[in-house]
């Protein structure tokens, strides 16, 4: 057994201990800590298109709510079933260049439900060094062999494809946009390569739907290559502003995993307010391309900001900007002297990020205004010297 104690104090003695501070939001994307009534410009959060308050998902959750009521009450496949889920199914698929699509409670359920439905121990995974922790658990749960790859690198990636040919079926799985880095995966290049080597790839879109694509399809639909993704993954409670995640692919393969996926199979469906809510959602980045315009306006203004101010650090292709300070102490250090200036930014820490690498994550959101990307921009190049 863990010694708890013990384990809590060394992670407290290296500043990689976690804590819960609840915060109350004021919205436009502002908020306070519970300890005090400070006004924060909130730099964390992953509403990218400022959803999350819109008034027609609003307007749809509340009618779910008083339609269907507060919980669906059972799995899909029991009597959780409702029209609504269906309906937003249908949406996601037309939105990922798909023929079908199946929702699960999270993105973390549909991770550790898609990949050890599709992979087994006879079979091998190759999976990206920095792909998200639900990736990595799907993977190890799938008891199939993991290959990791290094970051990014199609080169390495192609050398152990071709050491492996022959050993199994293999499965590359990656993220479009990486949510630590802000960084694109080459999807082009990388389909090519699956193509070459037979391989399924599925491509974890949580944080690119909605931020691209001409229709906010993502990088699979900004890059062109759609049909050459197998399974396209992605989450609700990003950009979308609502909860819950989806996977879409062909008609056999979506019923496939709706027998094969536990994570969807023994799980109580999602709220009809919750899929009402997130279907309201995929129809507006859909019809209203002017959303993502305004999001990449700020982007572009933010990072322009900092690179006028002097800051040398990558700022990446992304919404996404990590700040690198190395180590965990100085980088808790830092968030703190950010919220003196009413900056809520968060410290990105091992083990979420390799040792060394603890860093400051910006998330840019529709959300914020000139007067709050220029305040952020100030703050952020006047502490790196501190």
């Amino acid at each position: 057994m863990v010694d708890l104690k013990n384990w809590l104090d060394q992670q407290r003695e290296k500043g990689g201990l976690r804590s819960l501070r609840p915060v109350a939001r004021r919205g436009k994307g502002h908020l306070t800590l519970a300890e005090d009534d400070r006004d924060l410009i909130d730099f964390s959060s992953n509403d990218y298109l400022a959803l999350a308050e819109h008034p027609a998902l609003i307007a749809a959750a509340r009618h779910a709510l008083s339609q269907f009521g507060a919980g669906s009450g059972a799995s899909r496949l029991m009597s959780g079933d409702l029209v609504v889920h269906h309906e937003l199914e249908e949406a996601v698929a037309q939105l990922k260049g798909k023929e079908a699509a199946l929702t699960f409670g999270s993105g973390y359920m549909a991770n550790t439900g898609i990949i050890p439905a599709l992979a087994g121990r006879h079979d091998l995974i190759f999976s990206d060094r920095l792909n998200h922790a639900s990736i990595h658990d799907g993977c190890r749960l799938s008891g199939a062999r993991l290959i990791r790859f290094r970051h990014n690198d199609l080169n390495h990636l192609e050398d152990l494809l071709t050491k492996n040919q022959g050993r199994g079926s293999a499965l590359i799985v990656v993220e479009s946009i990486y949510s630590m880095d802000g960084d694109r995966c080459p999807l082009r290049e990388l389909v090519a390569l699956k193509e070459r080597f037979g391989c399924l790839l599925m491509v974890d879109e949580a944080h690119g739907t909605g931020v691209f694509g001409p229709n906010g399809g993502g990088v699979i639909e900004e890059d062109g290559v759609s049909g050459g993704v197998d399974l396209a993954m992605g989450t609700f409670g990003k950009a979308l502003g609502s909860y819950g995640a989806y996977v879409a692919g062909s008609a056999e393969m979506m019923e496939y995993l709706l027998n094969r996926a536990r994570s969807f199979i023994f799980s109580t469906a999602l709220p009809a307010s919750v899929a009402a809510a997130s279907l309201a959602a995929v129809q507006l980045v859909r019809k209203e391309p002017s959303l993502r315009r305004e999001l990449h306006e700020k982007i572009a203004l933010f990072k322009s900001l900092l690179r006028s101010g002097g800051y040398s650090g990558a700022l990446g292709p992304s919404q996404i900007i990590p700040v690198l300070i190395g180590e965990s102490g100085p980088a808790l250090h830092k968030v703190e002297l950010l919220r003196e200036q009413g900056i809520f930014a968060t410290a990105v820490r091992p083990p979420t990020v390799p040792d060394g690498t603890a860093r400051l994550r910006f998330s840019i959101t529709r959300h914020h205004s000139m007067a709050d990307l220029t305040q952020a921009a100030e703050a952020l190049l006047e502490i790196m010297d501190a």
